[in-house]
């Protein structure tokens, strides 16, 4: 009878450790930028967040801003720069949605970089966009049809 406890307790703690483990490796899992994430590389201050839900946007976004709600109020101006390659593009930032205005964003030094600058102008919800091969292109080469896409939504209120 003793024998049994003894198999009975090593069951169960076998059972156990694999959850913990996966508990403790899911508790781990959280947001960090990779080294090809498309931005310079360097490391921005963490925006701060305001009282109604969402990110004060910075001055600038990259890259390693994909996946964020950002707010603006009117008359702020949100500039965009993703660092690309030649053979590793941005596609032209686009927005859908209301509240911002395309405006002038300077110029592109390097080829494959995209650039844009958005004027907050009315109260609404907007969706930037961007994309990037994941593979270079390069006819001598297997390519590959994956996108890296870039996304960020800003909410645009009145002061």
């Amino acid at each position: 009878m003793r024998l049994h406890r003894t198999i009975h307790r090593r069951t169960l703690a076998l059972a156990v450790a694999p959850l913990a483990a996966v508990t403790l490796l899911l508790a781990g899992c959280g947001t960090q930028s990779g080294g090809d994430a498309g931005g310079s590389g360097t490391v921005s201050p963490s925006p701060t967040t305001s009282h109604k839900g969402c990110t004060e946007a910075k001055a600038e976004l990259g890259a390693a801003d994909t996946g964020h709600t950002f707010c603006l109020t009117t008359g702020e101006v949100l500039r965009i720069s993703l660092d690309g390659t030649t053979s590793k593009p941005w596609s032209p930032v686009k927005a859908d949605g209301g509240g911002l205005a395309a405006t002038n964003s300077g110029i592109v030094l390097q080829a494959g970089d995209a650039s844009a600058a958005f004027k907050a102008v009315s109260a609404g919800t907007a969706h930037l966009t961007s994309s990037r091969p994941l593979c270079p292109s390069d006819p001598a080469r297997i390519s590959c049809k994956g996108l890296q896409e870039w996304t960020v939504t800003v909410v645009v209120t009145k002061p």
